[in-house]
């Protein structure tokens, strides 16, 4: 039985105050051409739909787009929410898709929703466990008279576990697991949500016991424990913290209980997201943009190795790369590692020299003979003469 899972598709998010929605139009796309390509008997989409809770009107259109497309394939898709979705309002009408082939995991309840699929090796049960917390499963146990059971249950680790227990699975049969929380020791990137302490890490020995885990919740495609357990990543980069990683889906594929492979397929971006880095006269010469190609309209984060700032950098600069998300220095200035360790003695020290202190704290370079002047003049205003 073949696969095609993804997760993370954050529908409605920003890079900085650059909206993604066309990008993720454009993603679709992609999706729906790999589904015609690789014909998989099922999709599986492992939480965080939307990037916010209440998404916008544009995110909830693009995902109906997203939906209407799936249910013409006609290939069943299974869709849990993540930690970004609200599965009240992601599961709206859910009932109604049922019969175009679109399964939702409601809201977590106690149980887990469970469909079985069937191959000529049998049948293959598939498991949903939306994004849960020790606090909503202990919920979940108290309602069904369990209050005992729930007392138990503090940590992330043991909030899965119960679910687990509560699916009452039958491991002789092939099954499969969606599930979106972070497994112990996987690698984070910049655009998801850390919780204080990694207090969200759960054990992959948990999952270990299912054919195939298909994972939502971080954005880099790798394993997390095992074979069997593995996140898809985000079909985009969202953040530059992901710039070298290689975004699409994983195609699954189980025979016979215990034979598994897994193949990572790419997506090809509207707009990539790249780093450069050079002096604001280099990376404004004609023959260094022209030679970037289609490269000069992707999201771009750029560091500008200037020892003096550049006034007005980032707008000027957005003039050429006119989708410049960010820019920041490496120079001496911001190499150093300057640290506050004890008080000045404010009352022995002028306001200029405290503040020239101050200055260099922050920018790890002292005043400029202009800036000097500058702070002097402004300080003779404020003080009446005091230096």
């Amino acid at each position: 039985m073949k696969f095609l899972h993804i997760s993370d598709l954050h529908f409605g998010k920003k890079l900085n105050e650059f909206s993604l929605i066309e990008d993720q139009k454009f993603i679709i796309y992609e999706i729906l051409q790999c589904i015609d390509e690789h014909k998989p008997d099922a999709i599986l989409v492992a939480g965080d739909v939307y990037d916010k809770n209440i998404p916008s009107v544009e995110a909830v259109k693009l995902f109906d787009f997203f939906l209407i497309s799936l249910a013409q394939k006609k290939v069943p898709t299974y869709i849990i929410s993540g930690n970004h979705d609200s599965p009240e309002r992601m599961t709206c009408g859910s009932s109604l898709m049922e019969e175009s082939g679109i399964h939702f995991a409601r809201a977590y309840d106690g149980t887990a929703c469970c469909y079985e699929l069937t191959d000529k090796d049998g049948p293959v049960n598939v498991y949903m466990l939306p994004f849960i917390k020790p606090v909503v499963v202990r919920a979940a146990l108290e309602a069904q008279g369990k209050a005992g059971q729930a007392e138990k249950i503090n940590t992330y680790d043991e909030a899965v576990e119960a679910a687990i227990t509560q699916m009452n699975v039958d491991w002789s049969k092939r099954n499969v697991l969606i599930a979106h929380q972070f497994v112990t020791g996987s690698a984070r990137c910049d655009s998801e949500d850390v919780s204080v302490g990694g207090s969200d890490n759960i054990s992959a020995e948990l999952f270990s016991k299912f054919d195939y885990v298909a994972l939502g919740h971080l954005h880099g495609c790798q394993k997390a424990g095992g074979e069997n357990i593995r996140y898809s990543g985000s079909p985009l980069k969202y953040s530059f913290s992901e710039v070298n990683h290689k975004k699409g889906g994983l195609i699954v594929e189980l025979g016979k209980k215990g034979e598994l492979k897994v193949e990572q397929v790419l997506f090809e971006p509207q707009h990539d997201l790249r780093c450069i880095k050079g002096t604001y006269q280099e990376l404004t010469l004609k023959k260094y943009w022209e030679q970037m190609g289609d490269g000069i309209n992707d999201y771009l984060h750029i560091t500008l190795t200037d020892e003096d700032d550049i006034p007005e950098g980032f707008s000027k600069l957005q003039l050429i790369y006119k989708n410049l998300v960010s820019l920041d220095y490496d120079n001496s200035r911001t190499q150093k590692d300057n640290l506050i360790d004890a008080a000045a003695d404010v009352e022995k020290t002028s306001p200029l020299v405290l503040f020239e202190q101050f200055y260099e704290l922050q920018n790890n370079q002292g005043f400029s003979p202009e800036q000097k002047k500058f702070a002097q003049d402004l300080i003779e205003d404020i003080w009446g003469g005091q230096k």
